[in-house]
C-alpha cells in the first residue's frame, strides 16, 4: 500500500506526474498493460481509487492511518468479509478497458452496478475480428446442464463447426461492409453509392464479432462478479476473463484479495438442511441421501464439499 505523492501515470500512460492521492504500487506497474484473452481479446487498467487502507479507512470513519498495525487491518478487512460488510469495499473503484466477443459482452452486461461506455458500431466501423473457439473448448451440449458444455467434440465434425464460424463470420462481416459501403477504414467503396445507416448494418455482424468498452465498478460489486465468473461452471470465455481481472485485483487490494479467496472463492455455503447433515455425521450418525431432506443434486453437491463420493 502507497503513501501519497508516488509517481503515477498520465491520462495516455506517459509522463508521470506526482499525486497526492494514494496509491498501489503493485497497481501503477500495472496501468495501461494489456492482458490477452482468449484469441483477439484483452484486459486493461486504465484507472482505479484507493487500496486496502481505503477498506480500513472507511471501517473505522477516521482519517489517515495512525497507529495501526499491517496485521490489524488485514484482520479487519477479514472480519469484514466474513461476515459480509459490503460498504467499506464500495470506497474503491477501478476501470478497466476490455475487448471482448459480443456475446460475452452480452452475459458479462448483467451485471449492472458498473457503468459501462462501449464502442458504438452507429457511428464507427466495427474491427473485423471473431472469436473461434480453441479446438479443446469446442465441445457439445451438457446432457445434465442446459447451459452447459459436454463432451469435447473430435475429428470432422469440429473441423466443420470451426470452418462454419470462420466463414459465417468472415461472409457477414463482408456484407456489413458491402451495406456501408465503405471498407475498415471508413473509405467509399463505390462513389455513387450512399450505403445503409450504420446502425442498421451492424445488424448483420455476427454475435463472436469483437467488441470494447471502458467498464467502471467498485470492489464490492467487482468481487462479486469474480466470485460468479471466476467459477469453474462458469462459461469458459467469461471464465477467462475474470481470471485476467483477479491477477490485477491481487495486485491492487491484496489484503482483500486474500480474504476473497479465503470466504468467498475457496468456501462453500451450506443450506440449513445440509448443516444438518454435517452435525448428524459429526455425531457419529450415519445419514442415508433418502433420510436427509435433501434433493439428488444438493446431496451430491454437499457430498463434493465433504470430499465424499455422492
Amino acid at each position: 500500500m502507497g503513501l501519497g505523492g508516488e509517481k503515477t501515470a498520465g491520462a495516455n500512460g506517459a509522463n508521470p506526474i506526482p499525486t497526492g492521492r494514494v496509491t498501489a504500487p503493485g497497481l501503477e506497474k500495472l496501468l495501461y498493460e494489456c492482458f490477452p484473452v482468449l484469441d483477439h481479446g484483452f484486459v486493461r487498467v486504465i484507472d482505479y481509487m484507493g487500496d486496502d487502507s481505503a477498506i480500513v479507512q472507511a471501517a473505522r470513519v477516521s482519517y489517515g492511518r495512525g497507529t495501526r498495525q499491517f496485521s490489524e487491518d488485514s484482520g479487519l478487512i477479514r472480519y469484514l468479509m466474513r461476515h459480509r460488510h459490503s460498504t467499506p469495499f464500495e470506497m474503491c473503484e477501478i476501470k478497466f478497458h476490455v475487448k471482448l466477443p459480443i456475446f460475452v459482452a452480452r452475459q458479462w452486461i448483467r451485471h449492472r452496478m458498473a457503468n459501462v461506455n462501449e464502442h458504438s458500431a452507429r457511428y464507427s466501423v466495427l474491427d473485423g475480428e471473431f472469436y473461434v473457439p480453441d479446438p479443446k473448448h469446442l465441445a457439445a451440449q451438457s446432457g445434465a446442464n442446459r447451459q452447459g458444455r459436454g463432451a469435447v467434440l473430435e475429428g470432422a465434425e469440429a473441423l466443420q463447426i470451426l470452418e462454419w464460424l470462420r466463414a459465417d463470420a468472415e461472409r457477414c462481416y463482408d456484407h456489413y461492409l458491402a451495406m456501408l459501403n465503405e471498407d475498415s477504414s471508413g473509405a467509399k467503396l463505390h462513389a455513387k453509392r450512399k450505403g445503409l445507416a450504420r446502425e442498421l448494418a451492424r445488424m448483420n455482424l455476427t454475435l463472436n464479432t469483437y467488441t470494447q468498452w471502458y467498464w467502471k465498478i467498485d470492489l464490492h460489486n467487482l468481487l462479486h462478479f469474480l466470485g460468479l465468473r471466476a467459477d469453474p461452471h462458469a462459461q469458459h470465455e467469461i471464465r477467462a476473463y475474470a481470471e485476467a481481472i483477479m491477477q490485477t485485483v491481487s495486485r491492487w487490494v491484496p489484503l482483500a484479495f486474500a480474504a476473497f479467496q479465503d470466504y468467498r472463492l475457496s468456501a462453500a455455503t451450506l443450506s440449513a438442511p445440509m448443516l444438518a447433515v454435517v452435525r448428524r455425521m459429526l455425531a457419529g450418525e450415519t445419514v442415508a441421501p433418502a433420510e436427509s431432506r435433501l434433493s439428488k443434486r444438493e446431496w451430491a453437491e454437499l457430498m463434493t464439499v465433504l470430499g465424499r463420493a455422492p
